[in-house]
């Protein structure tokens, strides 16, 4: 079943969207993180691992994208967009998912993207190094 990673055109989510679409939405985007390692050549999962800058335990279990809930803890994706060697094609598809997940796209209550947001890309000097790599590849 594939599920358009859509949101009406008012800008909400359907209401018909059930818990189940949401979590095979949120499935679809994290394995487009794969997709997209294996497109740059990181084939591996030593390689992967590397690139994402994640163990290879947490590294398999991200792109497993078989998470219970709450999808991609920000610490995670903090590590993540914090690689030197994440290649372009995974952050964008990273900076994707937590749009999407901000958004609400995949099912989650007002308070849960609140905790998310104040735990990703805030953090640290994530936020920065990321703002600052899409400013060098636009002027490249």
């Amino acid at each position: 079943m594939e599920v358009p990673l859509q949101s009406t055109p008012s800008g909400g989510i359907s209401p018909c969207i059930r818990i189940k679409d949401h979590k095979a939405r949120q499935a679809i985007r994290i394995k487009e993180l794969g997709a997209a390692l294996a497109a740059d050549g990181f084939v591996t999962l030593d390689e992967q691992a590397r690139a994402l800058g994640l163990s290879r335990s947490t590294t398999w279990a991200v792109l497993k994208a078989n998470h219970k809930a709450s999808g991609l803890a920000a610490p995670t994706i903090n590590r993540m967009l914090s690689s030197p060697e994440l290649p372009p094609r995974a952050r964008v598809t990273i900076l994707t998912y937590i749009e999407e997940k901000l958004a609400g796209l995949y099912g989650h209550n007002k308070k849960q993207l609140r905790r998310f947001a104040a735990g990703s890309l805030f953090a640290s000097n994530v936020l920065v190094a990321t703002l600052a790599w899409i400013i060098v590849r636009l002027v490249h």
